[in-house]
C-alpha cells in the first residue's frame, strides 16, 4: 500500500512522469500505469485519499477491479479484432469506441477504452506496428551478424550477408542469404522481397548504406540513380532513416533479433556448401516464423497479412527491373562515346561533340542522354574496338560516305552507261577489297560533270578494251582527245612529235 501511495503522490505533486516513477519505485510502468488510471477514473483528490486508512484506500481499487471485471472481460475480447481494424484505411480508436458504445451501452467511457487498450497494447510482443496502416511502408536492413558457406573441396568459409525486409503493418517477414551488400545484390534482394510479398507498399524505409544511398543527410539524403530507378519501377518512394537513429527502423531492429533467435540460432551447428542450400534452409524457417501467432494477439503475421496488408499493396509491374548502370561521359570529336565495360563507341547526334552525356546501360540496351532528353539508345554490342553508329547522328557528307558500297556504285554507273559500269567493275575487282576502289569509282562517275556524256562512255570504252581500269588512265583518255577519235590501237598508233620523246632510233 505505501507503494501505490507514493506511486499517486509522485504523479500528484512532485509531478514526476509514469515512467520516472517505475524507475524510482522499481516496478514496471504498466503497474504504474493501471494505479493511475483506477485513481483517477475514482474522482478523488490525493488530499482525500491521504487521509484514509489502507483498508479504505485499497477498498477503491477493489472495487474497480470488480466493476471492471464483466465489462473488462468483454473489451479485452474485442482488442484483437481493433488491432486488425486499425490497419484499414481511416479506421480511428474513436471510431471503434463508437460502435463499441453503440453495442456496450454500460461499456467504458473513451478515455478509460484508450487507457485499456493501451495498456494491451503495452503488453504485445510488438506494438510499433500498430501506428502504421496496411501496404503503408516496409523496413529493410542487413543483420550485423553473417552466415557463413564452405567450399567443399577447401573447407574454406565464406561469410555471407543476411538481407532482412519486414511489411511495417502485418510485420509479414522476408529473409535471404546473399554474396554482399553490392549494387546488384542489394537491389536484386529487394526485388525478391517485393515478389514474396506479391506486391508493393508505398514506403520503403532503408539504412544508409552506400548501395541505397549516396549522400547521407538527414534533410535531403541522396538515393543511388539506380536504386531510384528501381523504386520508380515499382512505384514506392525510397525514404532513408536518419543516421544514428535506430529508432526510425525500430521493426526491422525488432525483425533482426527475431531473425537471430529463430533462424541464426537454429542453424548454428549445420554446414552449408552453397548460397542456395542456404536460403532453402533460411526459408523453410521464415515460414515457421511467419506462421507463429503473436503472443496475444492470437494471430499469425501470415494470417494478419492476407486478411488487411494484402489487398492494400500496390500490384506489381508484369516486368522485372533491368538494372542499370550509369556512366557521365564527354562526347567525342567522331561524335561518339565509349563505354568503357565493353571498350566499344556508340555513336550520338553529331553536334553534340564535346558535350557532356549520361549513359545508362544494362545488358541489352545502352541509352544516352543529354540534358535530361534521350537522344540515343542502341543494343550493347560488346565487340572490343567496334563501333554502333546511326546513320542519322552523320553530319550530311559523312552519311553519304557511310553509304558507299559496290552495289551502290556499279548502280550509278549502270544509269550512265553499259561502258562505265564495265569500267568501275573491273575498278573494284582490281582491289583486294572493294572499299579501297570507292574513291577512284566516285572519281570516274564525277566526270560526268565535267565532259560530255559520249565522250566519256567513249573513254570508258576504250579503258574496258584495253583493260586500264584506273581514274587517271580515263582522266588521259579525256584530255589527249582520244575519246574523239574512232578506234585506237595503242600498240600501232601514232604518238604526238615531242622534243623529249626520243623514240627506236636513239637505241639503234
Amino acid at each position: 500500500m505505501k507503494k501505490i501511495r507514493e506511486i499517486i503522490r509522485l504523479a500528484q505533486t512532485v509531478g514526476m512522469s509514469r515512467r520516472q516513477i517505475a524507475k524510482a519505485l522499481d516496478i514496471s510502468r504498466p503497474s504504474v500505469d493501471k494505479y493511475l488510471g483506477d485513481f483517477r477514473s475514482s474522482g478523488l483528490s490525493y488530499s482525500q485519499v491521504e487521509a484514509m486508512s489502507d483498508s479504505e484506500f485499497l477498498s477503491i481499487f477493489e472495487r474497480k477491479d470488480q466493476e471492471k471485471d464483466g465489462r473488462y472481460q468483454a473489451l479485452l475480447a474485442l482488442f484483437p479484432h481493433f488491432v486488425k481494424e486499425l490497419k484499414r484505411k481511416g479506421v480511428t480508436l474513436q471510431l471503434l469506441w463508437e460502435e463499441y458504445r453503440a453495442k456496450h451501452l454500460e461499456g467504458f467511457q473513451y478515455s478509460q477504452f484508450c487507457y485499456h487498450f493501451q495498456m494491451f497494447r503495452d503488453s504485445l510482443e510488438v506494438s510499433m506496428h500498430l501506428d502504421h496502416k496496411a501496404g503503408e511502408a516496409a523496413f529493410v536492413d542487413y543483420t550485423g551478424d553473417r552466415l557463413e558457406i564452405r567450399n567443399p573441396i577447401t573447407g574454406e568459409s565464406t561469410p555471407v550477408e543476411v538481407f532482412v525486409e519486414i511489411l511495417a503493418s502485418s510485420q509479414l517477414t522476408y529473409v535471404e542469404a546473399t554474396p554482399s551488400q553490392r549494387l546488384e545484390d542489394w537491389v536484386r534482394s529487394n526485388e525478391r522481397a517485393l515478389r514474396f510479398f506479391g506486391g508493393v507498399p508505398r514506403l520503403t524505409v532503408i539504412d544508409n548504406l552506400k548501395s541505397g544511398v549516396t549522400i547521407s543527410c538527414r534533410y535531403e539524403p541522396g538515393i543511388n540513380s539506380t536504386f531510384d530507378d528501381f523504386a520508380r519501377h515499382y512505384g514506392t518512394v525510397i525514404l532513408p532513416a536518419r543516421a544514428a537513429r535506430p529508432k526510425d527502423k525500430a521493426l526491422v531492429e525488432g525483425a533482426v533479433k527475431l531473425v537471430y533467435q529463430r533462424i541464426f540460432a537454429r542453424l548454428r551447428d549445420r554446414v552449408f556448401f552453397g548460397i542456395e542450400e542456404l536460403n532453402q534452409a533460411i526459408w523453410e524457417l521464415l515460414e515457421l516464423h511467419n506462421n507463429k501467432a503473436f503472443q496475444r494477439l492470437r494471430i499469425s503475421r501470415r494470417e494478419l497479412f492476407e486478411e488487411t496488408e494484402r489487398q492494400q499493396l500496390q500490384p506489381l509491374p508484369i516486368e522485372p527491373f533491368a538494372l542499370k548502370e550509369y556512366r557521365r561521359l564527354k562526347v567525342q570529336c567522331n561524335y561518339h562515346i565509349e563505354l568503357r565495360d565493353d571498350r566499344h563507341f556508340y555513336s550520338v547526334p553529331w553536334y553534340l561533340k564535346g558535350k557532356p552525356v549520361t549513359v545508362a546501360y544494362d545488358d541489352r540496351v545502352v541509352t544516352i542522354h543529354y540534358d535530361n532528353v534521350r537522344i540515343a539508345q542502341h543494343f550493347r554490342d560488346r565487340t572490343v574496338n567496334g563501333y554502333s553508329t546511326l546513320p542519322e547522328h552523320m553530319p550530311k557528307e559523312h552519311r553519304f560516305q557511310s553509304e558507299w558500297s559496290a552495289e551502290r556504285f556499279l548502280g550509278w554507273a549502270r544509269k550512265l552507261g553499259d561502258s562505265v559500269e564495265k569500267v568501275i567493275a573491273g575498278v573494284i575487282a582490281s582491289k583486294d577489297h572493294p572499299e579501297q576502289a570507292f574513291r577512284a569509282c566516285l572519281g570516274i562517275l564525277n566526270l560526268a560533270r565535267k565532259h560530255d556524256l559520249k565522250k566519256l562512255l567513249r573513254a570508258c570504252e576504250i579503258a574496258h578494251e584495253h583493260r586500264m581500269y584506273s581514274y587517271r588512265r580515263i582522266v588521259n583518255i579525256l584530255e589527249c582527245g582520244l575519246a574523239d577519235q574512232g578506234e585506237l590501237d595503242f600498240n600501232t598508233s601514232r604518238i604526238p612529235s615531242h622534243e623529249n620523246i626520243r623514240g627506236s632510233r636513239y637505241y639503234a
